[in-house]
């Protein structure tokens, strides 16, 4: 990637840097198509640094900030989030840059001696609440975004050129110079990582109304220039909880091939009678992060799940407590289980699932005995119907 390629503006330079040897973004979600760390560079009277990145591209971020800075010295380091993707080089960056001030509120600044053993009661410039910080033509204004998506959050707005400094929100998985369309991936990011704080991503984005914004720079994926109505129309679906599709997500959890086969069945089942979209999981198999995207994505869902060990197969059991875990609501939800002599899937699925926000268990539940017959296809059907009406 040639950071000189990344267009914002004749004073605010990108200068982040792409991860594509990455194989999993915080040790859990598969990123086939890397990560981007974002930083940014706004050059003025007084120079300002926006955010560190990963300490897997230390290397090259401190070159792209070197090569930019063009013998220059920078004034301010803005600390938007604690989390070490963003702010794994911080200490690095007061060695290398001893008169420069560390921008960062009360609660980043509480943080920093749990991951470093740093001394900056000389270094700090804290930071409030709808303050400013003057660089020469351009202003940075800040505004805190706690729980999007760790407490310390805050984005910045720099009033001139209208650009808002995101942090994680807007973010996306993949690295800058893969060309994949934004939504899928902005999505999967989403409601895997800030999805359970969808009320806080809702309070930022009242902020955020009342500015003028041009320009989105989130820490990670690509800057956001045109459509912005679009983008930030997504997050308010996403960030309220609602349905984004109509649509079916079949997702199961199959031993021996006996639930597979009848997920299958299902899913052309609700086919057959309109259903706008089917959407299937294998959840022994298939990206669990997709899963839960595709659960908040459509506005149905079907769970199919052998029975285990007297309860619910573990995939299956591990995908509905991470939909739980992400405040999963406003959606309709029907089961099937299957038994070969004590079925308990559908029982361990709904326990879970009723407790949830707006939740609509549609009739039947389905308990198919090992293999599927005549007469679970005929209740398929009715809980095909059910759903679909």
């Amino acid at each position: 990637m040639n950071i000189e390629d990344i267009k914002i503006s004749n004073n605010i330079k990108y200068i982040g840097v792409d991860d594509k040897t990455i194989d999993l973004f915080e040790s859990q979600y598969t990123v086939p198509n890397g990560i981007s760390y974002n930083s940014y560079l706004i050059l003025d009277d007084k120079i300002a640094v926006m955010d560190t990145v990963d300490a897997r591209g230390t290397d090259e971020w401190f070159k792209n900030l070197d090569k930019t800075l063009n013998g220059k010295l920078p004034d301010y380091l803005i600390v938007s989030h604690m989390e070490p993707d963003h702010a794994a080089n911080i200490v690095k960056f007061i060695e290398k840059y001893k008169n420069s001030k560390i921008v960062i509120n009360e609660k980043a600044l509480a943080m920093i001696p749990q991951f470093f053993d740093v001394d900056l009661t000389d270094k700090a410039y804290i930071v409030n609440e709808g303050e400013t910080l003057c660089l020469g033509s351009h202003t940075l204004q800040f505004f805190m975004a706690p729980m999007v998506h760790w407490p310390e959050v805050m984005v910045e707005y720099e009033q001139s050129e209208k650009i808002l400094f995101s942090a994680d929100a807007f973010g996306k998985f993949g690295a800058l110079d893969t060309d994949e369309d934004w939504a899928c991936e902005a999505r999967r990011y989403y409601f895997n990582i800030v999805g359970k704080y969808g009320s806080q991503a809702n309070a930022l984005l009242k902020k955020a109304s009342g500015l003028d914004i041009s320009v989105i720079c989130p820490l990670h994926g690509p800057i956001l220039t045109d459509n912005l109505e679009y983008y930030i129309g997504k997050y308010l679906t996403w960030s309220s909880y609602d349905p984004e599709d109509d649509g079916v997500l079949v997702a199961y959890a199959s031993i021996h091939g006996n639930t597979a086969k009848a997920a299958k069945k299902m899913a052309e089942i609700l086919n057959a009678k309109g259903a706008k979209k089917v959407a299937v999981a294998d959840l022994s198999r298939d990206d669990m992060a997709e899963a839960v995207e595709d659960a908040f994505r459509y506005d149905k869902m079907i769970l199919m799940a052998a029975t285990y060990d007297g309860g619910v197969f573990p995939c299956m059991d591990h995908f509905i407590h991470h939909l739980k875990s992400k405040n999963y609501q406003k959606r309709k939800v029907g089961f099937v289980e299957n038994g070969s002599w004590a079925p308990m899937a559908a029982k361990q699925m709904k326990s879970v699932i009723e407790t949830l926000k707006d939740i609509d268990i549609c009739e039947p539940v389905i308990s198919i005995r090992s293999a599927m017959k005549d007469s679970d296809i005929k209740n398929m059907e009715k809980l095909a119907d059910t759903i679909l009406s």
